[in-house]
């Protein structure tokens, strides 16, 4: 005679532990718990903090509140939204819910975005969020853990990883932007548009506060940038690269005069109302940062200079001279590891597969890199901890992409070993290459340059949304989000 069991009486799988609770954490958590799985979710916040942190609230965005480009047919990180959003992901969700107009971009109003994914995560009947560090390696009897502590992690665990792979961390320097009070803006001078007027996910073509710039201007402010005093670096940090998708913008300057200018200081497609016939010879932009729209964040101002320099110089701007400043610019160390030799495919360490990483700590950049890497590493872990297995999604899609990165199938060796690893966005460079590449409009006209370079990114996307579709039905279990 054959026992049935019924679904109460299966047992449990084994907790999992998560520590960090990052974007790449709370979303890890949610994945899990989503598949039945109970979380512990370890964060250290408020018992002990970070030099870049200044609440205790999970999933809190310490720079920008843009999640960049939302568009999914011609942009990789729109792409990587949408396939994050058919995947349940509680950060995605989140987002959308507390977007704040951004042109083309999805970005978000910072304190109301964690707060609902903190809300999400409380509410769950399978999580327990946990306020203690974990310092050093976790304990013995923790069978399946997810280290998603991102570029700050703490020192008595990074010395503990590096210890027992025998492999030293790679680090880089990662800047944060002002934030300017919207009252304290001159919109005598500046102006609000959306470069070429495109419209954004909040339905708006006027999403940017511009400021104008006269060559002279422009040439000033490049020069104050450049003899700016600068924030002085300790001596273990003095040989720490930048990550080049996060520059700081003196260190732009110094890169070359006119380099700014072909930046995030571009004056394409904007015309300036007070004065249309004069085109501006580059345009600072300052983006939405909360929803009530009182605090504007200076795009691409990430910057290394001492406060009172920052006041100084960026008060040189045209519109910004009374400017208040709600949060000066800063900076801080990232911390990443050289995932292709140190992960698998699943994102376990293979030196004790009992721990996975997740989130930027793996080599990749960006919040919705960080928390896609959290959802794979969610998933996978729930799969181990159910005795199921899950194949990771296909490289052609941006998830896919992106964990291939990471785990370095892409990586050519030098003398036998991997080349040197550095962080990366998600971009079509990633992806593999399509079997045949459009050539022809669907009129039949030929097509060249530009049309042809987004004809190919919207089949690179097709291709990836069906991909991901079809994995979604075939690895995921349909399941009833909290």
């Amino acid at each position: 005679m054959t026992t049935q069991i019924t679904p109460s009486q299966a047992p449990q799988p084994a907790t999992i532990h998560i520590i960090g609770a990052g974007l790449a954490g709370s979303e890890a958590a949610w994945q899990v718990a989503n598949r039945g799985v109970p979380v512990v979710l370890h964060e250290m916040r408020p018992v002990r903090t970070t030099e870049a942190h200044v609440t205790d609230t999970c999933a809190e965005l310490v720079c920008s509140n843009s999640f960049r480009s939302d568009d999914s047919s011609t942009n990789a990180v729109g792409l990587l939204h949408e396939e994050m959003r058919r995947a349940s992901s509680l950060i995605m969700r989140a987002a959308d819910t507390n977007k704040v107009p951004a042109g083309g971009a999805l970005a978000v109003d910072r304190h109301g975005f964690s707060a609902s994914v903190q809300a999400a995560l409380e509410r769950h009947p399978l999580i327990e969020i946990r306020r203690e560090e974990v310092a050093g390696l976790p304990p013995a009897d923790w069978p399946n853990v997810i280290v998603a502590t991102g570029p700050l992690t703490s020192a008595p665990l990074a010395e503990a990883v590096r210890g027992l792979t025998g492999q030293d961390s790679l680090a880089f320097f990662d800047a944060v932007a002002p934030i300017v009070h919207r009252e304290s803006i001159d919109m005598g001078i500046a102006w609000f548009q959306s470069r070429y007027d495109k419209v954004g996910p909040g339905g708006g073509e006027a999403d940017y506060i511009n400021c104008p710039m006269t060559k002279e201007q422009y040439d000033a402010f490049i020069d104050a940038l450049i003899a700016g005093e600068k924030v002085s670096f300790r001596e273990w940090e003095t040989n720490t690269p930048y990550f080049d998708g996060c520059l700081p913008v003196e260190v732009m300057a110094e890169r070359g005069h006119e380099t700014l200018r072909h930046g995030p200081m571009k004056p394409f497609g904007l015309t300036n109302p007070h004065n249309p016939t004069v085109k501006a010879y580059a345009i600072v932009q300052l983006r939405q940062d909360n929803k009530l729209g009182t605090l504007y964040n200076m795009v691409g101002f990430q910057t290394k200079l001492k406060h009172a320099e920052q006041v100084r110089i960026f008060r040189t701007i045209p519109g910004l001279a009374n400017a208040e400043f709600a949060r000066l610019g800063g900076l801080h160390r990232n911390t990443f590891l050289n995932s292709p030799v140190l992960l698998d495919a699943q994102l376990r360490l293979r030196a004790q597969t009992r721990l996975r990483f997740a989130g930027q700590m793996t080599g990749c950049e960006g919040y919705v890199e960080s928390a896609s890497v959290g959802l794979l590493a969610g998933l996978f872990a729930a799969a181990d901890a159910k005795a199921e297995t899950i194949a990771p999604p296909p490289p052609t899609t941006a998830l896919g992409a992106l964990l291939g990165h990471i785990t370095g199938g892409h990586i050519e060796t030098i003398d036998a070993g991997p080349r040197s690893f550095q962080p990366m966005n998600i971009n079509f460079g990633l992806f593999p290459p399509l079997a045949q590449a459009p050539t022809k409009s669907a009129d039949g006209k030929r097509l060249r340059g530009p049309e042809k370079t987004i004809a190919k990114k919207r089949a690179l996307t097709a291709r990836a949304l069906s991909d991901i579709d079809r994995w979604i039905a075939e690895s995921l279990p349909r399941t009833e989000a909290a």
